[in-house]
């Protein structure tokens, strides 16, 4: 619980960190091929490549970019989204076992804490669980959809398209993306986050306050990837959360 409490953090300090730089126009510069920097070069310009590449196949709709590429870039990290599952339910069942052999010892004391150490990695390794193998997978996702979220704000010719009712590089007239947005950010929240302490249930309502807030007044083309991330995670995170058949674990 207090795993999946840190996780929640950590990605909306993330979310903030994203839309903080946007605002401050430190990482909005058009990206070329003749961008220079690490995370320019390897990054965020082959995800703009992608955006337009596939905009061309389809006689240049940049918004039907945005919703292939999207689906193609969650798709692409499911299996670590998978495995980081898999490590969280691990965890989750060998709980009561590791609550009741911290009931054994006395915390305060250095010499029991080490003892309690040892012990807790040999739970561990009987039961194949690596407590990291969980938050390596989100470390590894994180910078992908960042240089994808950053590619979609510097492609210019995204800016200059129009798709469905709006256009590309303006906020949506009739706020129906951003109230979908924040909409299908808080189901996802419900869905993912309900393992949450009940002190915390409060922060499922901040992520969709923010991507509102964002959304209104951000490009649209962002607001159309937040909704398809958003969508494809609902239906992700029914097939991995809405079951609970509980995990076997290795003997």
């Amino acid at each position: 619980m207090q795993k999946n409490t840190y996780k929640f953090m950590l990605i909306l300090l993330l979310i903030g960190c994203m839309l903080i730089l946007t605002s401050c126009g430190a990482s909005t510069q058009p990206i070329t091929a003749e961008s220079t920097g690490v995370w320019n070069h390897y990054f965020v310009y082959p995800l703009s490549w992608l955006i337009t590449f596939v905009a061309q196949l389809f006689n240049g709709s940049f918004g039907l970019s945005i919703i292939l590429v999207t689906i193609f870039i969650r798709l692409v990290i499911l299996p670590l989204t998978l495995k980081q599952n898999r490590s969280s339910k691990a965890m989750q069942a060998i709980k009561p076992e590791m609550e009741e052999l911290k009931s054994r010892y006395d915390m305060k004391d250095p010499k029991e804490q080490q003892k309690f150490q040892k012990e807790m990695l040999s739970i561990y390794q009987k039961h194949g669980v690596n407590p990291m193998a969980g938050c390596l997978p989100l470390f590894i996702q994180m910078p992908i959809l960042m240089a994808f979220y950053f590619a979609i704000i510097r492609t210019e010719e995204i800016a200059r398209h129009s798709f469905l009712w709006f256009n590309l590089g303006s906020p949506d007239p009739l706020y129906i993306l951003p109230i979908v947005a924040a909409v299908t950010t808080f189901i996802q929240g419900k869905i993912t986050m309900r393992t949450l302490p009940a002190n915390m249930q409060v922060t499922i309502y901040i992520m969709p306050a923010m991507i509102l807030m964002a959304a209104l007044a951000m490009p649209s083309a962002l607001a159309l990837y937040w909704v398809i991330g958003n969508v494809f995670m609902i239906i992700q995170s029914y097939f991995l959360y809405g079951r609970t058949k509980d995990i076997e674990l290795n003997a």
